[in-house]
């Protein structure tokens, strides 16, 4: 990397003194807005864990409402575990009591569709938002659920290799980026994988346990990462004369949506 581009990306890097963010996970609620009194949301589905079935792969969504609930229209999005759209647009939810969409009775305040899971759909947690609208043109989200989905494949573990970190020996008298990068494969295809990180371990051996995330997005001058969707994960440190001396120990890991743990590589980076 040139010096020109170190100096463009510099403001956007993130110093190895403050590597140890800590990494949290958003919770919600299955139901988000009952406020309005023209509807109440009773219950959501599918919110357990479900495997794929040769024999029927079918899976039905579904919002059921109070009877004295006034709805238009209800609709739901559907979030793979990738955090892209599984559907191409929204999935319409009927009460008309026809079995070819999975609802039982019309009329009864339950709304229901059919989706179809395949055994090459991703492994993991698909978020479902479900979005009312009461007799006008906008949409209201109402309520939020998640499920858990197998795909009955047999799941192979991530493999890493050519672990790269450069420089990997610094004279930190200024700032100095640091560029590190890993490729990664995966029986399942490069769609399983869920994170791709390492964790830094201080010349004392401490380390704060927080994961620095590498992208596999294309993005140069943030992560520097020259191809998205090659297996080649990367991203961008930088060190200046406050860190501590002496020789880190970058521990280089991934992890499947599975939840399988790959190959451990270690690799030291001297700063001096």
């Amino acid at each position: 990397m040139n010096l020109g581009i170190k100096k463009i990306v510099l403001a956007s890097f993130i110093s190895l003194s403050i590597l140890f963010l800590l990494s949290c996970e958003k919770e919600f609620d299955a139901v988000i807005d009952v406020q309005k009194p023209s509807y109440q949301v009773v219950s959501v589905a599918p919110k357990d864990s479900i495997i794929f079935n040769v024999e029927d792969s079918s899976l039905v969504i579904k919002i059921q409402f109070t009877q004295v609930s006034v709805v238009n229209s209800v609709s739901a999005e559907i979030i793979s575990p990738a955090g892209k759209s599984f559907l191409e647009g929204s999935l319409i939810l009927l009460d008309n009591g026809k079995s070819e969409n999975g609802d039982q009775t019309a009329n009864d305040k339950i709304f229901s569709n059919k989706i179809f899971m395949k055994s090459n759909d991703l492994n993991g947690n698909y978020d479902v938002k479900f979005y009312v609208n009461e007799n006008s043109d906008k949409n209201k989200l109402a309520a939020w659920t998640t499920f858990r989905y197998r795909n009955g494949q047999s799941n192979s573990a991530p493999i890493i290799s050519d672990a790269l970190v450069e420089p990997d020996t610094v004279v930190a008298t200024d700032t100095i980026l640091i560029l590190t990068s890993l490729r990664v494969s995966d029986g399942n295809g490069l769609n399983d994988i869920s994170e791709v990180y390492f964790i830094v371990y201080r010349p004392d051996g401490s380390t704060s346990g927080n994961k620095v995330f590498l992208f596999d997005d294309g993005n140069l001058l943030q992560n520097g990462d020259q191809t998205a969707g090659d297996g080649i994960y990367s991203r961008i440190i930088f060190v200046n004369q406050t860190n501590a001396k002496g020789t880190y120990r970058f521990e280089f890991k991934a992890i499947d949506r599975g939840g399988l743990q790959s190959n451990i590589i270690n690799y030291p980076v001297l700063i001096q």
